[in-house]
């Protein structure tokens, strides 16, 4: 008799219907695939969409398409941290504070013209948490056998709490996908790229800036990293019981890092597995709030140095908000340059320098 292994594969998204559609369809295949392809376990998934308040149509879209899926529909946008740690709790997981959003569980959507939502109670799992909990952007596809690739590598390999895939943009190009911790220096490479300067891609694709090198990658092997990509990460369940959800205090950006970091610190492993690929289309939803999804990726960045600042050499924190003040100057500076030349108009400069100051004061 096979053996069962549990996954659940938590999805949430925001105003991205269409992407949803194809990266459901594309886990409902993957599932199909893995559970063929094994022989000494049977695989049971659930799937998990957290809806954050969409006006595109797509938790009707879920609920029409997808009724095996477990919905959840929330009334404001919870952001993905947050969204991801409804998921967990509903799945079973220590109960997660949700910092009192209005959480409910789609019962049916009714088809009228105004796409009214028919809603019940949320209801938990009823059930122990399960082996392993995939986290997965609504803009990402599950390709051949990577699904399968990442289940098999946390099953032998009992010290990995996380592994992540070998992402792609949508054309087949390379993406990186896994990360060291970051530093002082590639706080000031991401605000002052070497850009003109000979050899300066080297340096932005360098240890120095947090990238492992190309070898590492082309041999296919996995590997042994400091964090992966919350866009594709597969976690073992026994982790999230011992370590606790994502941290909340993180809207969104820089929490599978936080993740990670706790999961070294309690002694176990992550691993990025560049033969798993998953088509990752990227930043669907953050891009349709550019200048309010910049500084809270200022703010998740601060918040992490500041968690963490007794890892760091004294002084860091300090420096790193001045390198961050002299950056949002510096691109302040530029935006008013191509007004002048006029390159945007004024709306988006006092967008764009409103952001900036907003960043600037973080």
């Amino acid at each position: 008799m096979k053996r069962p292994i549990r996954l659940a594969v938590i999805v949430v998204s925001y105003n991205v219907r269409d992407l949803l559609r194809t990266c459901l369809n594309s886990i409902a295949a993957a599932a199909v695939r893995t559970a063929v392809a094994r022989t000494a376990v049977a695989l049971e998934v659930v799937m998990v969409v957290v809806d954050n308040a969409s006006s595109d149509g797509s938790a009707a879209m879920v609920a029409s398409e997808f009724p095996d899926v477990h919905l959840m529909a929330s009334q404001q946008n919870l952001g993905f941290t947050r969204g991801n740690n409804a998921a967990l709790q509903w799945l079973g997981f220590p109960t997660v504070e949700i910092n009192g959003a209005r959480m409910t569980r789609i019962g049916q959507i009714s088809a009228d013209q105004n796409q009214r939502v028919s809603v019940r109670s949320a209801s938990s799992a009823h059930h122990p948490p399960p082996d392993y909990v995939l986290l997965l952007n609504p803009d990402a596809e599950v390709t051949g056998d990577a699904l399968d690739q990442m289940v098999n590598f946390l099953e032998t390999h009992p010290d990995a709490a996380v592994c992540g895939a070998g992402l792609r943009y949508h054309d087949g190009a390379f993406q990186h996908s896994a990360f060291r911790f970051p530093g002082v220096a590639q706080i000031y490479l991401d605000l002052f790229p070497p850009t003109g300067v000979r050899g300066g891609h080297r340096l932005l694709d360098s240890r120095v800036n947090g990238r492992y090198p190309a070898a590492c990658w082309a041999q296919g092997a996995p590997f042994a990293v400091d964090f992966v990509l919350g866009a594709a990460m597969l976690v073992r369940g026994a982790a999230i019981v011992q370590v606790g959800a994502l941290d909340d205090g993180y809207w969104m950006y820089c929490e599978e890092m936080d993740w990670c970091r706790r999961f070294w610190r309690s002694g176990w492993s992550v691993y990025v597995l560049p033969a798993a690929q998953i088509i990752h289309h990227e930043a669907q939803s953050s891009r349709q709030h550019r200048w309010q999804t910049q500084e809270r990726l200022w703010r998740s960045r601060l918040r992490f140095y500041a968690k963490y600042a007794d890892e760091y050499p004294p002084g860091a924190l300090w420096l790193i908000r001045r390198l961050i003040r002299a950056g949002m100057a510096q691109q302040a500076r530029r935006a008013k340059r191509r007004f002048a030349r006029g390159e945007i108009d004024g709306v988006a400069l006092q967008q764009a320098l409103a952001a900036y100051a907003a960043i600037r004061a973080l």
